[in-house]
């Protein structure tokens, strides 16, 4: 599909060319191209000394790329050659901006550069072209096992693509490794290595094209940051914090098959060469609180170590990554505010790096947030590249307005975009002393409130209703209470008494349970009449209405009780007495007996009711 695409693409453009006029003031007098496939990010160095043949000054020079480059097209730069040799000053490079010529072919996308000065006739300039690509190897076969290496297709043109005449010209393609399984071969062309040369060819029109196919061994990291979410937070007391949320994925051949890790551990070069283990992130020098987490939590398997010029974190995901699989994770680190941030005519701006630092890192759709102090204002960017911006609110704590937050948006993006950009903005000094001032004001107002309330009467007013209800209630808890023990102390006479049968029936001394009985009958007298007051008490107090109706219960049937243990105490006695057999004195007691029972069951519930309450 992918090859019958670009020979459409070969057939439309030779059409076109046929079809359309030259640009013939300016021509190339020699082309010098060496593109790199050393890594899946393709770049194409190019050398050009344009000479003006016609009679007009010229102050533009246009490049031409296919429509299938011109849509993986990352960064395009063009620069003055400084020529070996030279002590190499800061590069200046030259704008370019997209164009679109008359009479054209349509498959062509163009872009324009403006020449330092305008080329008389005869003059001649030579500058440097840089163009980066991703997306740009396709492999082949797209699906291979953990066993198998990775070969990728590469499709370019011998001949350089331009609009004007080329008088010589010659191609370097630069390979990872020697082992290629086939390229195209045609006149004047020879490998030397890991290098395959094309030309040199001379007096070529405008416009010639000649196709290639580079198929070859590539096992380096396809690593494709599909979304990556830079955040740097600006706190004037010191710090800028860095946080980057990375979703990555291997964008090489995919993998089929079971994946054995015992295999992997045992010959990691042979049975996982087209996987990638680790990736490098170069650091600013002064890089501290370094770390390295996903979902699950810290990933220990990372290393850092930095010295004066770098700080390198050696990221090492959770498994080794091949063909399709994909991970999420996050770093973060802290830098010094003094080396990033500056003012200038009283403004402060920010001076950091755009992209990631991750090396060879591709990065479809990368998403910068700047967050500045609460109270910044009147905010600006300056970025060396275009990108979509907006601004956001962020809060955080001890925030009122939240922190204004510079969004910057770019897609498809490569390491040549690290570059750095800066973010205008003013910032009152005193806004510093809001979150100060708001804590010591905090700390201040609690204990003020824990003074007043050590010191304050908080308790209820003797002359208030619910403290004389709180007090009735308590007042009738200590009459129940008191009830409870009357009752209690009945029933231990009651138990007094049958131990006094007990006795008669193994000595049959009746005057002795006689003398009990008196006992008894001179101690339930007197609980009687303590026990008189406490439950008018209780009648008279509205608190008692609830627990009342219970305690007259439990009175009523310690009562009923009571008379029966007499009853049966009597009985007894007289049997003794008459001289009754003991199996006739239990014949006529048992009845009584039974019903004692049942009686005492019930007011031991009672009394567990009502101390419940």
């Amino acid at each position: 599909m992918e090859s019958s695409r670009f020979g459409l693409l070969v057939l439309t453009i030779t059409i076109a060319i046929l079809a359309s006029p030259a640009l013939s003031d300016l021509v190339l007098s020699k082309v010098d191209r060496r593109i790199y496939l050393t890594s899946h990010i393709v770049r194409i160095s190019s050398t050009l000394k344009v000479e003006n043949a016609g009679a007009e000054t010229v102050s533009e020079f246009l490049l031409a790329f296919p429509e299938l480059q011109a849509k993986n097209l990352a960064y395009l730069m063009a620069t003055p050659h400084e020529g070996k040799g030279k002590v190499k000053n800061s590069i200046v490079a030259l704008p370019i901006e997209a164009a679109n010529p008359k009479d054209m072919p349509p498959a062509l996308t163009f872009y324009s550069v403006s020449l330092p000065k305008g080329l008389a006739e005869g003059d001649s300039f030579t500058l440097d072209v840089l163009a980066v690509f991703t997306h740009a190897l396709r492999p082949v076969p797209e699906q291979i096992t953990q066993a198998d290496i990775q070969l990728v297709v590469y499709q370019e043109s011998a001949y350089y693509l331009s609009p004007y005449a080329v008088k010589v010209q010659s191609l370097s393609v630069k390979l990872p490794d020697p082992k290629i399984e086939s390229y195209t071969k045609l006149e004047n062309t020879k490998v030397h290595g890991s290098e395959i040369k094309y030309g040199p060819y001379e007096n070529l029109p405008a416009f010639s094209y000649s196709p290639i196919v580079v198929h070859f061994e590539s096992n380096q990291p396809f690593a494709i940051a599909q979304e990556l979410v830079r955040e740097i937070e600006i706190s004037h007391w010191g710090n800028v914090q860095v946080t980057e949320h990375y979703k990555l994925i291997h964008g090489g051949a995919q993998s089929k098959g079971e994946f054995s890790r015992l295999d992997f551990q045992a010959r990691p070069n042979i049975r996982g060469a087209s996987a990638f283990r680790y990736l490098v992130a170069n650091l600013p020098p002064r890089a501290h609180s370094v770390y390295y987490r996903d979902e699950i939590g810290n990933i220990s398997t990372s290393h850092l170590r930095g010295d004066s010029k770098k700080t390198e974190l050696l990221i090492e995901p959770r498994y080794p990554m091949f063909g399709g699989w994909r991970t999420a994770f996050t770093i973060g680190y802290s830098l010094p505010l003094r080396d990033f941030l500056y003012e200038l005519e009283g403004k402060r701006f920010l001076n950091i790096t755009f992209s990631s630092p991750v090396v060879e890192l591709a990065i479809d759709t990368l998403i910068v947030k700047v967050v500045l102090p609460e109270g910044s204002c009147d905010i600006s960017v300056a970025a060396p590249f275009p990108v979509k911006q907006w601004q956001e609110t962020k809060i955080s704590h001890l925030d009122i307005d939240g922190r204004p937050v510079v969004v910057l948006q770019k897609t498809n993006v490569v390491p040549e975009h690290n570059q750095y950009f800066q973010v205008y903005y003013k910032f009152n000094r005193l806004s510093m002393l809001r979150e100060p001032l708001m804590l010591v004001s905090g700390f201040f107002f609690l204990f003020v409130a824990c003074i007043v309330y050590m010191h304050a009467d908080i308790s209820i007013s003797k002359s208030s209703a619910s403290y004389l209800a709180k007090q009735q209630w308590e007042e009738v808890q200590a009459a129940i209470q008191q009830v409870q023990n009357i009752i209690s102390r009945c029933l231990a006479t009651h138990d007094k008494l049958e131990a006094s049968l007990r006795d008669l029936s193994r000595t049959g001394d009746v005057q002795a349970c006689k003398t009990a009985r008196k006992a008894a009958d001179g101690l339930l007298k007197e609980l009687s009449k303590e026990l008189k007051p406490l439950l008018a008490f209780l009648q008279s107090s509205p608190s008692a209405a609830q627990v009342l109706p219970k305690v007259e219960e439990l009175v009523a049937k310690e009562r009923e009780l009571q008379e029966k243990v007499m009853v049966k105490h009597s009985t007894v006695v007289d049997g003794y007495e008459k001289k009754s057999g003991a199996r006739d004195i239990e014949n006529r007691v048992a009845l009584q007996q039974q019903k004692l029972i049942a009686l005492r069951q019930e007011v031991d519930d009672l009394l567990e009711f009502i101390d419940e309450i």
